[in-house]
């Protein structure tokens, strides 16, 4: 079976890297000369000395490629690192979205009886819209935005996902 031919998988790539100027550049570099797609990508220092970041890579392709994506992100230098959270196990994945929903009467009141079910803060209010903060796995927030554009979806604004290993052990 040809890679083409096989079936794509989501998969969530933590990369610990050296905190440096143009390490984010050599990444989407290296997906993009390639054709790789990234959905989302989130970069944080994670050290006490500011030396070291993780880069949470969500991408998708067939096993074959996503191998080749890790052993490409292992080559490049300031690279540590690469965990696959995906195949590694248990891991915990979040994401933060700010969503805007515009309504008056029946559609306002739904929105925000919604919003407690999602355990979605109100962060900002007029009398014509309403800004929500939702943390949770993608797909709860995907979930959220599709209701909310039914009731007046306006505009919204993703983080992308974080994860990491559950559990005491570490990357």
């Amino acid at each position: 079976m040809r890679i083409a031919e096989q079936a794509s998988e989501r998969h969530v790539l933590n990369v610990i890297v050296d905190n440096e100027a143009g390490i984010l550049a050599k990444i989407s570099g290296l997906f993009t000369a390639r054709g790789y797609n990234i959905d989302s990508l989130t970069v944080a220092d994670i050290s006490e000395d500011h030396a070291i970041s993780r880069v949470t890579v969500v991408t998708n392709g067939p096993p074959p490629v996503i191998d080749q994506i890790r052993a490409q992100l292992e080559r490049l230098v300031p690279v540590h690192k690469v965990i696959d959270l995906t195949e590694a196990g248990p891991h915990v994945e979040r994401e933060l979205a700010l969503i805007k929903v515009a309504g008056t009467g029946d559609k306002r009141v739904e929105a925000l009886r919604i919003a407690e079910l999602f355990r979605a803060k109100v962060v900002d209010t007029t009398t014509a819209s309403f800004v929500f903060e939702l943390t949770g796995a993608p797909d709860k927030v995907d979930s959220f935005i599709t209701l909310m554009r039914e009731l007046g979806l306006v505009e919204v604004g993703r983080s992308g996902v974080v994860g990491m290993m559950r559990g005491t052990q570490t990357e």
